[in-house]
């Protein structure tokens, strides 16, 4: 447990109607005077959180709290009973796909990293205004709950976004896009995160969704009405995942042991999972990734317009890659919708405050690769001072150690406090207290480091230099009205 600090005591600050006008307006103003090519201006809710019963892992040892701000995001808050003054703003993964925001998900993070709230810190999580891809929407809605937490209990001795998942996609690019107002965030966590950002991250589900269905020849089939794949799915259509699921099955027997799949079956399983080096266990992830957020991203958030490209990519590792590359789907990406995608979800590397990031090894999901997209994209903006990288041998992507968890935001906030950047055989050597407490295991590989991106994921011609996106091209893009992904 953190023990270095002094507890603080819990001070609930109601808004007044003195505080309240004041917000109102300026969230009036931002809604006004705003575009989408500038990020949003978080704005706060006019009613205090309303107390609530914790999740059974901090049955009493938090006071917690749910609302809804006034873009329609619910979330949670905990202040634990012995709160050492610092807070921990959660980002979380996904993204959903419902149409509104989701009262049950800030509750439910809360409950999966009640260990940061055991170890002291206080916690708040949005579950975003609505469904949906939108990084800097989500941004906007983690540091708006970032500001309800101050506005209702005071400013904290130090404050630290968290991100898992896409969530370190979303937590990033707080680090970017508020972490240099001063008192915001004092560093940033990243676990298991989707680090490569939108036009890059997702090139090799584009690569599954093109390759599967050469091999497949069912989604759509024959008979269906065509539509061309970089859609994931056309708008109209009524297929759920359990029918995803099912041609899948028909055609790789993925959900089958080896002996009850046919030959062809096999066949087709062995030359999709080599081609596109996903994971046998994740294959229907990305495969549900690569058709449901695909239309989600092309047909909800972007008109219509096609961000991906397979143009130039030569696919390898089948029984016959001759046929394949003479067979497979090619298409190109609309520029505007690149630019768009990329402007939302892409990072800058431009970072001001410490960033510790901790990625299991054999992640299936969010692939190690990830993190070396990162360090380069820091790297080209001469910022990766301000980076420590951890590993461990874990093989899951949804959830890691909480002794890890422990570890890294204790090594992250020493780092803050004291400004000496530790070391990856540092913060391995301290895990081991923490595993006192939780017995969860510590399991970190400090001579780990991750091959380049691209030794995973096929690139795209010219697509090897990192950031994708630079910070002049960033200021240049927010000055253009419409640019990016509406809230």
């Amino acid at each position: 447990m953190n023990t270095r600090d002094t507890p603080v005591p819990v001070r609930r600050r109601p808004l007044s109607r003195r505080h309240r006008l004041p917000v109102l307006a300026a969230g009036l103003a931002a809604a006004l005077l705003g575009t989408l090519g500038n990020a949003p201006v978080p704005q706060a809710q006019t009613e205090p959180p309303a107390a609530v019963a914790c999740p059974a892992g901090l049955a009493g040892k938090a006071k917690c709290y749910t609302g809804q701000d006034t873009n329609g995001a619910y979330y949670t808050m905990a202040v634990p009973n012995r709160w050492n003054g610092s807070l921990v703003v959660h980002a979380h993964g996904g993204p959903d796909l419902g149409d509104s925001s989701d009262p049950s998900r800030s509750t439910d993070d809360l409950g999966r990293w009640a260990v940061m709230v055991n170890e002291g810190y206080a916690w708040a999580g949005s579950s975003y205004r609505r469904g949906g891809y939108g990084a800097r929407m989500a941004a906007a809605d983690t540091e708006n709950v970032r500001r309800l937490f101050v506005s209702e209990f005071g400013k904290p001795k130090r404050t630290y976004v968290h991100g898992q998942s896409w969530g370190g996609n979303v937590a990033a690019k707080v680090a970017e896009t508020y972490g240099t107002r001063p008192g915001a965030y004092d560093g940033a966590l990243l676990t298991n995160g989707v680090l490569g950002g939108g036009s890059r991250g997702y090139d090799y589900r584009v690569d599954l969704r093109v390759v599967y269905q050469y091999y497949c020849r069912n989604h759509p089939r024959p008979a269906e009405p065509q539509y061309p794949l970089w859609q994931g799915l056309r708008a109209d259509s009524t297929m759920t995942s359990g029918g995803l699921r099912a041609r899948l099955q028909e055609c790789t027997g993925y959900a089958s042991d080896p002996a009850d799949r046919t030959g062809l079956q096999q066949r087709n399983l062995d030359d999709i999972l080599a081609v596109t080096r996903v994971r046998e266990r994740s294959l229907e992830s990305h495969l549900r990734f690569s058709t449901f957020t695909f239309r989600d991203i092309v047909s909800s958030r972007l008109g219509g317009r096609n961000p991906f490209s397979n143009r130039g990519v030569r696919y390898s590792g089948s029984h016959d890659d001759k046929a394949l590359n003479a067979g497979v789907e090619r298409f190109s990406a609309d520029p505007t919708a690149r630019r768009d995608l990329s402007y939302d979800s892409d990072l800058t590397g431009r970072v001001s405050i410490p960033v510790l990031t901790l990625h299991a090894i054999d992640d299936p999901t969010a692939f190690v690769e990830h993190e070396a997209a990162y360090r380069a994209t820091l790297q080209g903006a001469g910022r990766d001072g301000n980076l420590l990288q951890t590993f461990t041998k874990e093989t899951e992507h949804s959830a890691l150690s909480d002794s890890e968890y422990a570890n890294s935001l204790a090594a992250l906030d020493a780092w803050v406090r004291d400004g000496r950047k530790p070391s990856p055989r540092s913060v391995a050597a301290s895990c081991e207290d923490f595993d006192r407490s939780y017995g969860s295991g510590c399991f970190y590989d400090p001579a780990s480091h991750p091959a380049p991106y691209a030794s995973r994921i096929l690139p795209r011609p010219g697509g090897l230099a990192w950031p994708v996106m630079s910070a002049a091209e960033e200021r240049a893009w927010s000055r253009i009205e419409g640019v990016g992904i509406a809230p």
